[in-house]
Order: C-alpha cells, then sequence, then structure tokens
C-alpha cells in the first residue's frame, strides 16, 4: 500500500501520528519528507527535459493561458 500525505509542517500534532498508526497497525512503515517545491522543480525538469515534451506541454501550457480549451462529455465517448 502506497499513501502519501501532503501537509504543511505546522499541521503535524499527535492526531496526525495517530491517524497513520491507525492506518497501519502493527506494521513497519518508511517515513520520506521532502519539500513540495523541491519535488515540483524536480517534475518539471524532468518532463521538460525531452525536446519533443518540452515541445507539447509548453503548445498545451499556451493553449491553457489563451482560454484554447476543449470540453468533452465523457458520457458521449
Amino acid at each position: 500500500m502506497y499513501t502519501l500525505y501532503k501537509i504543511n509542517s505546522d499541521e503535524l500534532n499527535e492526531n496526525f501520528i495517530a491517524a497513520i498508526k491507525a492506518q497501519f497497525p502493527h506494521q513497519t512503515i518508511e517515513i520520506s519528507i521532502s519539500e513540495i517545491q523541491q519535488i515540483e522543480q524536480d517534475e518539471t525538469a524532468y518532463l521538460l527535459n525531452n525536446p519533443e515534451n518540452k515541445t507539447r506541454l509548453l503548445a498545451a501550457l499556451a493553449h491553457v493561458e489563451n482560454d484554447q480549451l476543449i470540453d468533452v462529455d465523457i458520457q458521449k465517448l
């Protein structure tokens, strides 16, 4: 099982620890902490590293910025 929590460090308290213990009773778990900003920068750099991805992503971003959006009704697919 994989669970990801995104939480401000100021919000960490005993209730948070209790919730983790309740979700994973009597198990060995691994806790990894990283700053969100760094992760987002790493993901962006990774995606933009490939020239084809970069071209497509920047074009998609330009479409969003220019309100050139496509609405799809999933029920009609």
